[in-house]
């Protein structure tokens, strides 16, 4: 069989370097999790305040040309700056889980899903959905009037015109003006 006849891979593909993407997500996943962990910034921290001492110390006392890196640490920028352009790429496809389309990823539930967090969500939707339903069912202030109206015309309609003393009257017209305010 010729060589352009190989139909183990698709017409077109580029004959570079084949790599498996899963196994690729799995070592980009453990670099960015190393990235953030506390044994991580603490070495790193260490390293850098011992290479700066190292190239101040050198600068100080044999001169600021016998420093590999002096004062303004260009050297030690240039390597935060590898690391950096190395560690964001990692750290997003650490987060893109392998195979699954973004449009799936974001309507799906995970295959896995860890059950606290669903029962944590599921939970705060039902709270959700049930303060809607009380802000949609509570009164507001002319349904409240208008039963205040029916219910003085009730109390109204029921007491005689001259049994009301003096002073229920008064009752009456106090709370009818708070009601009012």
């Amino acid at each position: 069989m010729a060589r352009g006849d190989d139909l183990s891979r698709p017409k077109g593909t580029p004959g570079g370097p084949s790599y498996d993407p899963d196994a690729f997500g799995a070592v980009a996943e453990r670099l960015a999790r190393f990235f953030g962990t506390p044994r991580y910034l603490v070495a790193q921290t260490f390293i850098v305040l011992v290479w700066i001492a190292y190239n101040i110390f050198v600068a100080i006392n044999y001169g600021k040309n016998d420093a590999f890196d002096p004062y303004p640490f260009i050297l030690l920028n240039l390597a935060f700056s590898t690391q950096a352009a190395y560690a964001a790429p990692l750290i997003l496809l650490a987060q893109k889980p392998a195979g699954r389309p973004r449009q799936v990823r974001g309507r799906a539930r995970p295959a896995t899903p860890t059950p606290v967090r669903w029962r944590r969500t599921e939970y705060l939707a039902r709270e959700i959905a049930a303060v809607r339903l009380a802000v949609d069912q509570k009164a507001d202030r002319d349904e409240i009037f208008e039963v205040l109206e029916r219910l003085t015309q009730a109390v109204e309609r029921l007491q005689p015109a001259g049994v009301l003393d003096a002073e229920a009257a008064d009752d009456l017209d106090d709370l009818d003006d708070e009601v009012s305010d």
